[in-house]
């Protein structure tokens, strides 16, 4: 039985990450007010960590929407899929050449295309697309703080990431585009 009602344990979930990494850094805190050679390095270094959990966190959160497109995402083991009412697929992220985000039909949606031309399309707010917050952070060369912002500026169509051409399938590199 639960003393919360289930909307707000819904409501509060989302922002478990950014408390987690709070208490870190309260741990922190506590670490450095006890003072001495040992104490106060390991202090700042749980700050350190604390901060980059909650610039993680905070990024995540904006990837994080209401469900309000049909369709579920998938992102198991490289590929990313959709599956939706009347189209989806799957992309390996190994095969990924450009990466955008559309407004098609007023709808935001991911662009993912291979470096075979195959195209998927990926409402941002469909269920699961939390998830692609983790799988774009694999692609070489991302700026994850331009993707979220990107999430934010409500442009258009804005392609945000590029694999290298000269490096091909197996490149670590990419570069961005500027728009």
């Amino acid at each position: 039985m639960s003393f919360v009602r289930p909307e707000l344990a819904a409501r509060l979930g989302r922002w478990r990450e950014l408390a987690a990494a709070a208490v870190v850094a309260l741990a922190g805190f506590g670490l450095l007010r006890l003072g001495g050679y040992v104490f106060v390095p390991l202090g700042l270094a749980v700050l350190a960590l604390a901060a980059g959990w909650a610039t993680i966190a905070v990024r995540r959160l904006r990837f994080l929407r209401a469900v309000a497109a049909p369709g579920v995402v998938e992102v198991d083991e490289g590929q990313v899929g959709y599956f939706g009412p009347a189209f989806g697929g799957f992309v390996a992220l190994a095969d990924l050449a450009e990466l955008r985000l559309t407004d098609l039909h007023g709808a935001r949606q991911w662009r993912l295309r291979t470096q075979g031309g195959e195209v998927l399309l990926i409402p941002v707010d469909a269920a699961g697309a939390d998830k692609l917050y983790d799988a774009f952070s694999a692609l070489p060369g991302i700026d994850m703080a331009r993707l979220a912002d990107a999430l934010d500026a409500g442009m258009a169509t804005l392609p945000l990431w590029r694999r290298d051409r000269a490096l091909g399938r197996g490149g670590a590199a990419a570069h961005h585009e500027k728009s």
